[in-house]
């Protein structure tokens, strides 16, 4: 029996596509590893699986039971999934540049926001500073914890 399967699943962002037409089939009790590239869609998947955003198109089930699609939506905390949040590493209410700079607390001015700099351009996020945590992948959101921890 099939543990969680994805029926031509797709997901998008303000327009932005994060899925197309996935098609996933995972075993009762088998073990997976989502492997690609920031951005590619990786917990867009997770988090539909667990209910935490709205179904674009497809279906979702879990057990056998369809829990998203097909014109209903199962809630999360009747999926039975079990979650553990990448995103604590962040603090939600401050921005990129401000969680990077966070570790900084002795320097200040051009010389911190030089230092931010530097560390989001050595993660690959120069630009990114003025954004939020929830604007961004979770492979961006780990570079930014990342740079955070590189930041002292």
């Amino acid at each position: 029996m099939a543990g969680l399967t994805f029926h031509t699943v797709s997901h998008a962002y303000d327009g932005v596509e994060a899925l197309h037409d996935l098609d996933l089939a995972v075993g009762d009790g088998e073990i997976v590893c989502l492997v690609g590239p920031s951005g590619c869609g990786k917990t867009t998947a997770l988090r539909l699986a667990a209910g935490l955003e709205p179904l674009g198109s497809g279906r979702i089930c879990i057990g056998g039971d369809c829990v998203a699609g097909g014109g209903g939506q199962l809630p999360p905390e009747m999926r039975g999934v079990g979650l553990v949040f990448q995103d604590f590493a962040l603090f939600p209410h401050m921005t990129v540049s401000e969680n990077v700079g966070f570790g900084l607390k002795g320097e200040h001015g051009a010389h911190r926001r030089e230092r931010v700099a530097t560390l989001l351009e050595q993660v690959g996020l120069a630009g990114y500073g003025s954004k939020y945590p929830h604007m961004l992948s979770g492979g961006e959101q780990q570079r930014v914890a990342l740079a955070r921890a590189l930041a002292p």
